[in-house]
């Protein structure tokens, strides 16, 4: 599995949010870092082929993504968490599950053994039959990450999952997305710590294009002491941005 954007240019009306980003995402854990507006959901919403490129080539599995044709050829290989989702509050959350694994295309002889896979690993299977309305705000995240991996998708796309995950989930989390073997995860992130447990891969965003693209330990070494943040990743990050927003 391996998916390749070639120069992709996106945007909204005449706006432009993506200015010609090129990479090549292989399986592992990719962090999309960078400020609001940097074009991280953007970017996400483009690769789940929700939005089509404006400009530039993207494939996915070998699948030039050009239209709705083409997009549901790779549909099903594609979990994709946006950070606000939607459901049915009346919905149990097997049944939300299961509803994810219907409109990826698992077969049905196989939607109860991966809705339960998918419900394990986010620690819900004793919520199974609770309404999607009862849940908290926590349990209603690790609901849409199992969503997103239910029926273990190639491509899976998170955007800021771990918002309103107490600390152990937050752990969890990082278990689970860590044993997502031969998938590429493309997580948007603001936990700079995070991403230097689980991520293989930084992209640094700012104004739409790629600042910085490269490892945890390169990034690391971008880290600067007068630089604000508590770690070498936060200073590093800092860094990469224009001179009047690195200071706080």
């Amino acid at each position: 599995m391996s998916v390749v954007l070639d120069a992709v240019a996106q945007g909204y009306g005449t706006s432009t949010v993506i200015d010609r980003l090129s990479a090549t995402l292989q399986p592992g854990v990719t962090a999309l870092l960078g400020p609001n507006g940097a074009g991280k959901t953007t970017l996400l919403r483009t690769l789940a082929t929700v939005l089509p490129p404006k400009n530039g080539r993207i494939r996915i599995d070998g699948v030039e993504v050009s239209g709705e044709r083409s997009a549901r050829q790779v549909r099903d290989r594609i979990g994709y968490l946006p950070q606000d989702f939607g459901f049915d509050p009346r919905m149990t959350v097997a049944d939300f599950v299961t509803y994810a694994a219907w409109m990826r295309g698992v077969p049905s002889s196989r939607w109860r053994d991966s809705v339960e896979e998918a419900l394990v690993m986010v620690d819900l299977t004793d919520r199974r039959r609770s309404r999607m309305k009862s849940l908290s705000g926590g349990m209603r995240r690790r609901a849409g990450i199992a969503w997103a991996i239910v029926g273990r998708p190639r491509l899976v796309l998170l955007d800021e999952p771990t918002v309103g995950l107490d600390p152990r989930q937050r752990l969890q989390f990082r278990k689970i997305i860590s044993g997502l073997d031969d998938t590429v995860v493309v997580l948007s992130t603001h936990l700079i710590d995070d991403v230097g447990a689980i991520c293989d891969r930084v992209i640094v965003m700012h104004g739409g294009s790629t600042q910085f693209d490269g490892t945890v330990t390169e990034l690391e070494a971008l880290s600067r002491d007068d630089l604000p943040g508590h770690s070498k990743l936060e200073r590093a990050y800092m860094n990469l941005l224009p001179e009047g927003e690195q200071q706080l």
